[in-house]
């Protein structure tokens, strides 16, 4: 407006009690709204908590050991992050050391899953639907389930044939749950994702002959 344009008589600012009786009422309005949407729309934010049940398992005949809270982040997944990864790690240490840590708050970090070696025993010690800290990448981290096998990623012999046949029994409820592709670029491991100083699963790791196991177990399931 120019310099020397004319004020309307009482075209000035409003008074302090129009403005403030005018703010409320929008303040009020957008309350009512929001609360509306809210009521509609929680369950679609991230982190939300629902449906659990303690000590429930996403895989039939696990085994549920919980991890510290401070080693995974509580989700939604598949609603508010898509799982499309499974990421395969070593434990390099013992079965029950894994376990130990996972459930030790200090550690930062936990999996999904770890297998014994000598039976293929799994223990679940996340949720499937929660984001564990694993892949030591936040974007892998959310879009993967991790499965940790008892064994040293640079020693030959230590991954053993019942723990292969387990984890593929595993790796193909888990595709059948998300529709996750069987394949290489699906199923990965440790040292794949980006920015990771891991080497796991190693060199010894069969990936033509678990692939093979993954298949066969996701048949003999339809």
């Amino acid at each position: 407006m120019s310099s020397t344009a004319r004020k309307k008589p009482g075209g000035g600012r409003p008074g302090r009690r129009a403005f403030l009786i005018g703010t409320g009422l929008v303040v009020t309005g957008a309350a009512v709204v929001w609360h509306d949407e809210a009521s509609r729309l929680w369950w679609k934010v991230p982190g939300v908590d629902k449906q659990r049940t303690d000590g429930a398992v996403d895989q039939p005949g696990v085994r549920w050991m919980a991890a510290s809270a401070r080693n995974l982040r509580t989700a939604d997944r598949p609603d508010d992050y898509t799982i499309d990864r499974i990421v395969i790690h070593t434990t390099e240490g013992s079965y029950d050391s894994a376990i130990r840590v996972f459930r030790d708050p200090l550690h930062a970090a936990a999996a999904h899953y770890v297998i014994r070696a000598k039976d293929g025993h799994i223990t679940q010690m996340a949720r499937e639907l929660d984001v564990a800290y694993h892949a030591g990448n936040r974007s892998f981290n959310e879009r993967s389930v991790g499965i940790e096998h008892e064994a040293y990623a640079h020693r030959k012999g230590t991954l053993t044939e019942v723990m292969y046949r387990s984890s593929a029994r595993l790796a193909a409820g888990i595709c059948a749950r998300y529709r996750i592709p069987i394949d290489r670029e699906h199923i990965i491991g440790h040292v794949e994702i980006p920015g990771t100083d891991h080497t796991d699963p190693g060199p010894h790791w069969d990936w033509d002959r678990y692939l093979r196991l993954v298949r066969a177990a996701a048949t003999s399931r339809t």
